[in-house]
């Protein structure tokens, strides 16, 4: 079966990487995350395991063992590999676009201008400014939050004089329905981005391949 690893300049356990074609052999059982060759079928999930960033595409045989999101085998060949920096790059630039509505303000020019250019001469500059977005909008998030604590606290303290048993109720009922959506919109998001995220990767990895 066909599969993706990414390798560094050494195999994990120091020996050469192969060359293409050139069959690589464990001798024993194969064991998820023990022992053997491993691999993953799709490119987006080698990204979790990758020490490197040479993404090779291989050949897995002999006694093989699977998982969720790689598989381990007794033979491996490389079959074709590229040099994945720059498409890594590219990928986490683009992801990064994705969400770019998400940002609490306006980004800087040099943060769009690098996202979009990928010009390495502003990379610097770009993520001195993310960060500094990013403290900002930390510190006004945690004024707002401190005061809006404040208030609340307050409006609490008047509302229990007022109808403690009604308030309390209310606000577990409150409570617990806002937790609820929160946690369900928060993983449909992240679903939605993983799942576009993956198909947005592999496919990048299949058209360089090809």
């Amino acid at each position: 079966m066909k599969g993706w690893h990414f390798v560094s300049a050494t195999l994990r356990d120091g020996r050469p990487v192969p060359k293409n074609g050139e069959v690589l052999r464990f001798d024993g059982t194969p064991v998820l995350c023990e022992q053997g060759l491993h691999f993953s079928v799709e490119p987006f999930d080698a990204l979790r395991y990758a020490p490197g960033t040479t993404l090779c595409l291989v050949e897995c045989s002999g006694e093989i063992v699977m998982d969720d999101d790689k598989g381990v085998c007794t033979e491996r060949t490389i079959l074709a590999r590229i040099d994945a920096t720059e498409l890594l790059r590219y990928s986490a630039r683009m992801q990064a676009l994705s969400v770019i509505d998400s940002w609490a303000s306006c980004p800087t020019d040099v943060v769009l201008d690098y996202l979009m250019s990928g010009d390495e001469a502003l990379r610097s500059a770009a993520r001195s400014a993310a960060w500094s977005a990013a403290r900002s909008a930390a510190d006004s998030a945690w004024s707002a939050a401190r005061s809006a604590a404040a208030a609340r606290s307050a409006a609490s303290a008047a509302a229990e004089s007022a109808a403690r048993p009604a308030w309390s109720a209310a606000a577990a009922a409150w409570s617990a329905a806002w937790s609820a959506a929160a946690a369900t919109a928060a993983a449909s998001a992240r679903a939605r981005g993983a799942s576009a995220a993956r198909a947005e990767f592999n496919a990048l990895v299949e058209e360089t391949f090809s």
